[in-house]
């Protein structure tokens, strides 16, 4: 079992990462809730992962700390949820706004997550109740600070934010009403800024 991986940050592309260990580059998926916190591309990162294993796939999934790996891992013990829609759920809120949905029975604020319909989101509010009660671990931070991101144009950002929320399950048009009101929100945000935004508004 891979539980954690440190070694340089090659590339990330919404919610794919590559990461070089030794000479050995992984190829992970990480929630946007990780990628808000990534250093710059050649720094040294260290994350903590999941294996998942499938009969058509071995598939592994890293985060910025235990508790983000925690929460997943308890998310996919729902029925019904699997580490794809585990992602989208963790990408669209923070672990605490997910604990706060889960206490307050906001079912609504689950079914935007895209694959999330209103019978997954009661099975999640039902079964996450007591399962979150002790998952709580302190928060790390990674290796380096969130940097800024290179110069883009402004267009490029809103491509690159609405490529992200497509892959992580979005339909096109959603993802480009999402980014757009988000650049209006903040017209000089980069496009990690405008992820953030889009998908913090669905969580309100």
């Amino acid at each position: 079992m891979i539980g954690r991986l440190r070694g340089t940050l090659l590339e990330k592309q919404p919610p794919h990462l590559l990461i070089d260990v030794q000479g050995v580059g992984y190829e992970v998926q990480a929630p946007m809730t990780t990628f808000y916190r990534l250093p710059e591309l050649g720094a040294d990162v260290t994350l903590h992962t999941h294996l998942a294993i499938s009969e058509s796939a071995h598939q592994l999934f890293a985060f910025a700390d235990q508790r983000d790996r925690s929460l997943f891992r308890t998310l996919i013990k729902v029925n019904g949820v699997g580490p794809k829609m585990a992602i989208a759920i963790l990408s669209g809120m923070e672990a605490d706004d997910i604990a706060r949905c889960v206490r307050e029975d906001k079912v609504s604020a689950l079914t935007k997550v895209p694959g999330v319909g209103k019978k997954t989101a009661e099975r999640l509010v039902i079964e996450l109740r007591d399962r979150l009660k002790g998952w709580e671990l302190p928060r790390e931070d990674l290796a380096g600070d969130l940097l800024p991101e290179p110069e883009a144009s402004r267009d490029d950002h809103q491509e690159e934010a609405e490529s992200a929320l497509i892959a992580l399950g979005y339909k096109p048009a959603e993802a480009a009403r999402m980014i757009n009101a988000a650049a209006k929100q903040d017209p000089a945000a980069g496009s990690q800024e405008l992820i953030r935004l889009a998908l913090r508004a669905l969580s309100v």
